[in-house]
């Protein structure tokens, strides 16, 4: 089975969204190194990173993922914009390797209009490049699969495959899996054969072996929409087979589940949600 969880609040210093993750037996956990929305991050001082560490070290939680910045975009044909989002994507990275993050989740970004190829190209360039400067770098990129919001790249398997195909350092790069943005993207996965058709041609194009993680959301929007709208499990267009399917599928276990479904004040949705999930382990489904 997949280790659930959610994407945590760090307010109060990282160590803090361990903390919540655990108050809601959560064995995995996401979180933002920085303010999502802001191009400038505070450093981490050693013994921040030093207290997250540890507390991520005695938890016993399984998983731990980072995602990046929702302003960095190295898909842009815009040079100085290009040049700002790969070094704050750079800069990404090294926090993660501060605090011990494995995996740093990213929106491949959107070409603005200089065309699919083009937007790819710069997205290899940026990474490689980033490489490169990072040789002993340990965080490993996880190209996330988008709804194709605009001129957004990552809405179909081919796109995703280009990016991650042709980055130099194969060890370095992989790709996470949304449930609700692959959905709106035009991937139907509602019933046994849509699933396994899908899982199918994810396998054949990008390959299961690149699969690092999931994002487990219901979607606001239906099928081929193109619209990133999140909902919670069972409530959306999606409904709760995919994630039966999901959450049976014996090629997914071990890997991270993390919920980016909307939340209140406290961790009720978060609860809400899990159990949804938790309810559907074990149930009967083939794929």
């Amino acid at each position: 089975m997949l280790e659930l969880g959610a994407h945590m609040s760090v307010a109060g210093g990282h160590e803090r969204a361990i903390d919540r993750a655990l108050a809601c037996e959560m064995t995995a956990c996401q979180i933002f190194t920085k303010n999502a929305n802001q191009w400038n991050a505070k450093p981490i001082a050693p013994d921040a990173a030093e207290r997250f560490r540890a507390r991520w070290g005695e938890s016993g939680m399984k998983a731990l993922v980072a995602h990046d910045s929702y302003l960095i975009n190295i898909a842009s044909s815009d040079d100085a914009l290009w040049e700002k989002s790969r070094l704050a994507f750079r800069d990404e990275l090294d926090r993660c390797d501060l605090l011990g993050v494995p995996y740093l989740v990213s929106h491949p970004g959107a070409h603005l209009g200089a065309g699919v190829e083009t937007g790819i190209a710069r997205v290899i360039d940026a990474i490689d490049r980033i490489h490169a400067e990072r040789p002993e770098g340990e965080a490993m990129i996880l190209i996330e699969t988008t709804a194709g919001q605009g001129t957004t790249l990552g809405r179909s398997f081919e796109e995703v495959a280009a990016i991650v195909g042709g980055i130099a350092d194969q060890s370095r790069i992989g790709v996470c899996f949304d449930t609700c943005h692959v959905f709106a993207a035009g991937y139907d996965l509602r019933d046994e054969a849509s699933y396994a058709a899908t899982m199918a041609a994810f396998d054949e194009i990008v390959g299961l072996s690149r699969l690092k993680a999931l994002h487990l959301n219901d979607s606001k929007k239906g099928l081929g929409s193109h619209v990133d709208r999140h909902t919670h499990i069972g409530e959306g267009e999606l409904g709760l087979e995919p994630f039966r399917f999901i959450l049976n599928d014996a090629r997914l276990a071990g890997l991270p589940g993390i919920l980016e479904t909307p939340k209140g004040d406290d961790d009720a949705d978060d609860k809400r949600n899990l159990a949804a999930l938790r309810g559907l382990i074990g149930a009967a489904a083939s794929v």
